[in-house]
C-alpha cells in the first residue's frame, strides 16, 4: 500500500473565549441588518442527553420573512440538512434532528434553536438564516458535544476495518466515528496513538505527541493524516467518540471467564459494559479500578484516573487494555453497565 502521511498542525478552532459569528450574504463586508451579532460565544458545549439552546435573535421583524435553521457541518450527503423553518406563525421540523428541535421564543424577536436529548451526531455547526424576499443573512453557531475519543481495533487484529466496518464497530460500542475536530481536541488533551484510524469524513489519521522512529519517524508532533482513503478497499483501525451515558459502569470481582462475567452482570440487573461506556464512566464519573475486567466485545480492560505503582505501569490516566483474550480464561472480573 503506497501513501504519504501528511503532518497537520492545527490551532484555529473555535473556543468559548475567542469566538466569531459569521454573516452570510452577497456583500461579505455588509453589516447584519436583521440579525443581532451575538455577544456571547460561537461555540456552545453540552453533553449527550442534555438540552441546549443555540442563540439567534432578530433586531426587528421584517413584514414577510422566514428563518431557517440548517446543520452545515459535518456536511450531509446530497441534500441540505434542514432542521427547522419558521415564518413567524408556524414552525416545521425536518430530518432526524427535527423531532427534538423547537424555537425558544424567549421574546418576540427570539428565534434561538432549542435541542433536547442531545445525541452524539448532533455535534457540528448550525446556521440560523433569515430570508426576507431576495435578502438573506445568517449567523453560524458551533455545538460541541463534550466527550472522549478512543482508538478501537478489530478483534481480528490491526487494520481490519473498512470505513463502513469502522462506523459499525463504533456504533456497537455506544459511540460514533470521531470527527477531525474531536481527534484534534483529544490530541491537545494528551491522546498519543501510533495506529491510523478512520474518521467520520472518510479520512485516516493518527495523533502523535511524542515523535519516535517506530511511529512515523521523528517528525513534529501533531495529527498525522493520510487524507481520504477508499472506503471499501482500504483497511485501518477506528477513532470512536462517545459522551455521557444515562447509566454507569461498576466492577464485580472474579475470577470469571467471559460467559461467567456476563452472567454475573445479569444477576445484578446489568449487562457487560461496552467499550464506549467504560470510557464514558472513566471520563465523566471518574471510574478508577486497578483490576482487569471483561467487556461485551470480548476485550479485557481497566480504567485508571490516578496512576500508581503496580497498576498498569503507565504514568498517565486512561483505560488500559489487555486486548482480546481467550474467552475461556478464568482470570478477570467483570465491568458491568446499568
Amino acid at each position: 500500500m503506497n501513501f504519504i502521511a501528511v503532518l497537520v498542525i492545527s490551532s484555529g478552532f473555535f473556543s468559548c473565549n475567542s469566538a466569531k459569528y459569521h454573516h452570510y450574504n452577497q456583500d461579505k463586508d455588509k453589516d447584519l441588518k436583521y440579525l443581532l451579532e451575538p455577544l456571547v460565544y460561537a461555540e456552545v458545549t453540552a453533553r449527550r442527553g442534555h438540552t441546549v439552546v443555540l442563540p439567534c435573535v432578530m433586531r426587528f421583524k421584517p413584514p414577510h420573512y422566514r428563518v431557517k435553521w440548517t446543520k452545515i457541518e459535518p456536511p450531509s450527503q446530497g441534500v441540505e440538512n434542514i432542521v427547522l423553518i419558521t415564518n413567524g406563525h408556524a414552525d416545521k421540523q425536518y430530518g432526524s434532528v427535527g423531532p427534538r428541535a423547537s424555537l425558544l421564543h424567549a421574546h418576540n424577536l427570539d428565534v434561538s434553536l432549542r435541542l433536547t436529548d442531545l445525541e452524539l451526531e448532533d455535534d457540528g455547526s448550525y446556521r440560523c438564516e433569515l430570508i426576507n424576499g431576495i435578502e438573506d443573512e445568517s449567523v453560524i453557531i458551533t455545538l460541541r458535544i463534550e466527550g472522549v475519543v478512543f482508538p478501537y481495533q478489530s478483534h481480528h487484529g490491526r487494520y481490519r476495518f473498512t470505513f463502513f466496518d469502522a462506523k459499525e464497530a463504533c456504533a456497537e460500542q455506544d459511540a460514533t466515528l470521531a470527527t477531525y475536530k474531536q481527534l484534534y481536541r483529544a490530541w491537545t488533551e494528551g491522546l498519543d496513538w501510533c495506529n491510523a484510524g478512520w474518521l467520520s469524513d472518510g479520512t485516516v489519521s493518527y495523533p502523535v505527541l511524542q515523535p519516535r522512529p517506530a511511529c512515523g519517524g521523528d517528525l513534529l508532533s501533531g495529527i498525522r493524516s493520510y487524507g481520504p482513503r477508499h472506503k471499501t478497499r482500504d483497511h485501518y483501525d477506528a477513532f470512536c467518540f462517545t459522551s455521557t451515558t444515562k447509566g454507569s459502569v461498576f466492577f464485580i470481582p472474579g475470577p470469571f471467564n467471559s460467559a461467567e462475567a456476563e452472567r454475573a452482570c445479569r444477576r445484578d440487573g446489568a449487562s457487560l459494559a461496552k467499550v464506549g461506556q467504560i470510557y464514558s464512566s472513566w471520563k465523566f464519573q471518574q471510574l478508577d479500578h486497578c483490576d482487569g475486567g471483561w467487556l461485551q466485545d470480548g476485550s479485557v480492560r481497566f480504567p485508571i484516573i490516578n496512576p500508581r505503582e503496580h497498576c498498569g505501569g503507565i504514568a498517565e490516566p486512561g483505560v488500559r487494555s489487555f486486548g482480546y483474550l481467550s474467552k475461556s480464561l478464568r482470570l478477570y472480573g467483570a465491568y458491568c453497565y446499568r
